[in-house]
């Protein structure tokens, strides 16, 4: 959309990944034989009359004409049926009938991946459908849940089918163009990502393979198309038919999400009327619930049992009494609660970014937002987020300001926000903004960080800027300082910047610059 200068380069990476998730994590698809005790594989009659694989867990010694709340969970993109086994197992032992089912167009589901469109979401009621017909179910109580795309498509399906009394959506997103597209910024290692998933777990359709040619040329032409058909899959366009069913939503994300970035989660949820909780814990794309998925004991599925049993079973264990807002920080260990989103930043402190700087483009100063998943988990595990010395980064191609040093700990909570004045050379360009959190060495941890592309400016005249960093929940230690560095490519993004082209900062009189640092209360 532009002129694209960096090619998707990173679709091997992509490709790999995917690979390692679908095929080496969890396997492909088992045969019955191989089934767990108490899973039968069933065939499900989707929409058009497509065949959806599926399995069946129910509660043992569900009596005839028993009933028993129902969950349905669609799974994530490129991954097969057996993904959701320990999970399902661990909820049928609890009361529940669980039915997981392989979305179209992956693995041996029939049809083509639609990629969350109408078809998927007609497919989810007719698993509802089919499950109330064939087993011990409870139409009263329904609920879905899923990770990645099967949180996607349940919430999508909870906007359209009414018998959907709650959700837990883990990982997913709620606007789709405001993830893989901010700033008007395609992030091409995220694209990459799911593109190779698909070319090697799924058949493509003709619609998808234009989509992913046009994400990745940067025409123009094809913008709006692209932005419709984003919203077309994104449960925020329908956030009042979910308010008027009253299904209560559980919404839980990775601060470092590459794939579906925390502040278009953060945004739905507060549009959101019935009963809902947020929950936020370090990690990338489904990292916080991989171990789940495994078997291991794990908060976010932990909280999705009690989420179902609250709304489902009707059980008082106290899950709607807790504050809404879960927060577990990037570089401190505990959970912190708040009564909303807006509660999370009680304060914040502004960072003047005074002067008149100007940088090249076309070169990536060393300021960088990582690599697709390794660099959150990195930040998971070992509390390692991307670095960079700010001393070091060349001035030609990085712009810079410091604060001063900090006497106490500052905890940042909730989403930065940079405003500023852009003059372009070119009518079209790419920034990147990062926020670093420096030690005494001039050592930068990244705090945050997101992407900003203009067309149609005027070459010569100044713009004003604001862009929202991606949400984050980070310590500052005491006798640190927290850095705005700006630069004009990344590995993450396509950038749109024509060679040769300069961008200069500035902070006009009557509308000075700077970036607004959300804290906690201290």
């Amino acid at each position: 959309m532009g002129i694209q200068r960096t090619a998707p380069r990173t679709t091997a990476v992509g490709i790999v990944a995917a690979t390692l998730v679908a095929g080496g994590v969890l396997g492909s698809a088992p045969a019955a034989q191989a089934a767990p005790n108490g899973v039968r594989f069933v065939d499900i009659a989707g929409d058009g009359g497509i065949t959806l694989k599926a399995n069946v867990v129910t509660p043992s010694g569900a009596s005839a004409g028993s009933r028993h709340p129902l969950l349905v969970l669609p799974t994530s993109w490129g991954l097969p049926q057996v993904e959701y086994f320990a999970q399902a197992q661990k909820l049928a032992d609890s009361g529940y009938v669980v039915v997981s089912y392989n979305v179209r167009g992956f693995w041996q589901s029939g049809g083509e991946i639609e990629v969350a469109g109408p078809p998927d979401i007609a497919d989810a009621s007719k698993v509802i459908d089919w499950a109330l017909a064939n087993t011990p179910a409870d139409p009263r109580h329904i609920g879905m849940a899923g990770v990645s795309y099967g949180a996607g498509i349940s919430l999508l399906a909870a906007a359209h089918d009414k018998r959907v009394r709650a959700v837990a959506a883990l990982s997913g997103w709620a606007d789709l163009i405001g993830s893989i597209y901010s700033g008007r910024t395609q992030h091409v290692q995220a694209g990459a990502l799911l593109d190779g998933a698909g070319r090697i777990t799924g058949r493509r359709s003709e619609e998808l393979k234009g989509i992913f040619r046009d994400f990745y040329a940067s025409d123009l032409s094809r913008e709006q198309d692209l932005i419709d058909w984003g919203k077309r899959r994104s449960a925020a366009t329908y956030v009042d038919q979910l308010n008027d069913s009253g299904a209560a939503v559980m919404l839980a994300n990775a601060w470092g999400d590459t794939v579906f970035p925390p502040n278009q989660y953060a945004d739905f949820y507060e549009k959101l009327t019935g009963p809902k909780r947020l929950e936020m814990r370090p990690g990338d794309h489904a990292t916080p619930e991989i171990t789940g998925l495994l078997g291991v004991p794990n908060d976010v599925w932990k909280d999705t049992e009690r989420w179902f049993d609250r709304h489902l079973r009707g059980e008082d264990n106290g899950i709607d009494r807790e504050p809404p807002v879960q927060l577990k920080p990037r570089s401190s260990g505990g959970y912190e609660s708040y009564p909303d989103w807006k509660s999370v930043a009680a304060t914040e402190r502004k960072i003047s970014l005074g002067g008149s700087t100007t940088i090249r483009a076309n070169v990536d100063s060393g300021a960088d937002g990582g690599i697709v998943f390794l660099s959150s988990i990195l930040d998971q595990v070992a509390h390692l987020p991307p670095m960079a010395s700010i001393p070091l980064l060349p001035r030609r191609w990085a712009a810079v300001w410091q604060s001063g040093k900090y006497p106490a700990a500052q905890h940042i909570r909730g989403t930065a926000k940079l405003h500023t004045t852009v003059t372009p050379t070119e009518e079209s360009g790419t920034l990147v903004a990062y926020l670093y959190d420096v030690g005494p060495l001039g050592l930068g941890k990244l705090v945050s960080n997101a992407p900003y592309t203009f067309h149609g400016r005027t070459p010569g005249r100044p713009f004003g800027l604001d862009l929202e960093l991606y949400s984050t929940a980070w310590d500052v230690s005491a006798g640190h300082r927290l850095a705005l560095v700006v630069d004009t490519v990344d590995p993450l993004y396509i950038e749109h910047n024509p060679s040769g082209a300069r961008l200069t900062f500035s902070s006009p009189a009557d509308d000075p610059s700077y970036v607004s640092i959300p804290l906690r209360e201290q």
